[in-house]
């Protein structure tokens, strides 16, 4: 398909791993790995329609709260997935609360600065133990009552290094962006696929794109 305009940065929600799985007759611990084919399918096309930067939801602090049987699978998930990242082409962030226990110890060497994997030729964003709150609270202690927030925050939060989300595409039917970079999304567009994640087509994405293709893009103006 032409597009005769595609997004610089996409953001990604892959949601209904656990959904899929209890759909299948299995646990739902079952799904997330079955979410790792789609991610990396996704990625293949970004990388063929030259867009520059995507934004991957791993998993939220709030997603911790699950049984543990399900916290260890998708940790499992997202270790997996940036093992599969490594024989790629991409620059590698990773963005999450290090300081908690949840977050995966085989990560950490990911989330100080970004990481070139092959020729680094389309910036990757892993969100992983991710909070919206852990994201700007970063930003706090650098404002004062002279200052204006608008010019702060931007460069004090956790994730200064991501830039402005111009799509945001979510699977699984969801109406809502579960706090999914809060500060990047403001201006995003935002399109909902109903089919589950791990039943993503490459069709989804191109719809995603031919409806974006028609919006108008005035930044509140």
């Amino acid at each position: 398909m032409k597009f005769n305009r595609l997004p610089d940065h996409i953001g990604v929600i892959p949601d209904g791993n656990r959904r899929w799985a209890q759909n299948c007759g299995m646990p739902k611990e079952a799904g997330y790995e079955k979410g790792l084919g789609p991610g990396f399918e996704l990625y293949k096309l970004c990388l063929e329609l030259g867009i520059k930067e995507m934004t991957f939801y791993g998993f939220t602090q709030d997603n911790t709260k699950r049984p543990a049987v399900q916290t260890k699978a998708f940790q499992k998930a997202c270790v997996d997935a940036v093992k599969m990242l490594c024989h790629k082409d991409a620059s590698l962030l990773v963005l999450g609360n290090t300081d908690s226990p949840l977050f995966p110890p085989e990560l950490l060497e990911y989330t100080q600065k970004r990481t070139t994997f092959g020729s680094g030729k389309i910036k990757v964003n892993f969100l992983v133990n991710y909070s919206w709150w852990w994201d700007i609270s970063s930003a706090l202690g650098g404002c004062d009552g002279l200052s204006n927030p608008r010019e702060i925050l931007p460069d004090k939060i956790a994730s200064r290094d991501v830039s402005r989300i111009d799509l945001v595409v979510r699977w699984g039917g969801r109406r809502r962006l579960s706090g999914f970079l809060p500060i990047q999304s403001v201006y995003a567009d935002f399109y909902v696929i109903d089919d589950l994640w791990p039943d993503f087509k490459p069709e989804h994405f191109y719809e995603a794109l031919q409806w974006y293709d028609g919006q108008d893009i005035t930044l509140g103006g």
